[in-house]
């Protein structure tokens, strides 16, 4: 496998957090997650989060069970009513079988080998720490060698320029396939290029974090 993530925060400390892992020697667990607010209540809320993510899963269960886990744990005591959304993937390494999970977060990009990164427009269910009680649902993504999923907070497409319009998806998905087949980190590059262009000197206000990864299977 190729994998690569950076994390640009709006302040000192940001809320955004990315994670993966090995959950035992045939799985691997990605997650995506923006947490509500910004600056050192939303590291401390981000820190738990993350923590009870990575907990939960190495225990074992399906992506919606570990939200619905996570979400209840969150609740409890959220005085501060802070919320995360998160996308949570568990993917078979040995089948390239994904199944996958959606608490309210951006829509993933899926490349096929040879082809163009294309949204995934998955079920959101609602935000981890909103509601007590909550279900969500898996869904599947098979993998072939060389396909590649990007993942990313909305700190990507909600950057905005001097005149206030948004990076978007479209052009979010122009500078992913700026360069067909190319690696996790130049694609990357490639799409924090594509907003620093468009944003030229506007201020950044959000946290912008991404991460790519290419499964290459038991081929290589």
């Amino acid at each position: 496998m190729d994998i690569y993530a950076t994390m640009n925060p709006a302040k000192e400390v940001g809320g955004d957090f990315y994670d993966f892992f090995l959950i035992d020697q045939q799985h691997l667990g990605i997650v995506m997650a923006d947490v509500s607010g910004k600056g050192v209540p939303a590291a401390l809320f981000m820190v738990i989060a993350k923590t009870l993510i990575k907990n939960r899963a190495l225990m074992g269960g399906t992506p919606a069970e570990i939200l619905e886990f996570v979400n209840n744990q969150l609740c409890e005591n959220n005085e501060s009513e802070m919320f995360v959304t998160v996308w949570l993937g568990i993917l078979n390494l040995t089948t390239g079988v994904m199944t996958a999970s959606n608490a309210g977060h951006e829509f993933p990009a899926f490349r096929k080998a040879g082809g163009a990164f294309e949204l995934i427009r998955d079920e959101h269910g609602f935000v981890l720490a909103g509601m007590e009680d909550m279900h969500y649902q898996n869904y599947e993504i098979t993998f072939e060698p060389s396909d590649s999923l990007y993942l990313y907070t909305d700190g990507v497409v909600e950057a905005t320029n001097a005149g206030e319009e948004l990076f978007g998806d479209q052009r979010m998905l122009t500078a992913l396939n700026k360069e067909p087949g190319s690696g996790c980190k130049q694609t990357l590059h490639n799409v924090r290029d594509g907003i620093r262009d468009f944003v030229k000197d506007a201020a950044q206000f959000d946290d912008i974090t991404m991460l790519c990864f290419t499964y290459y299977g038991e081929e290589v």
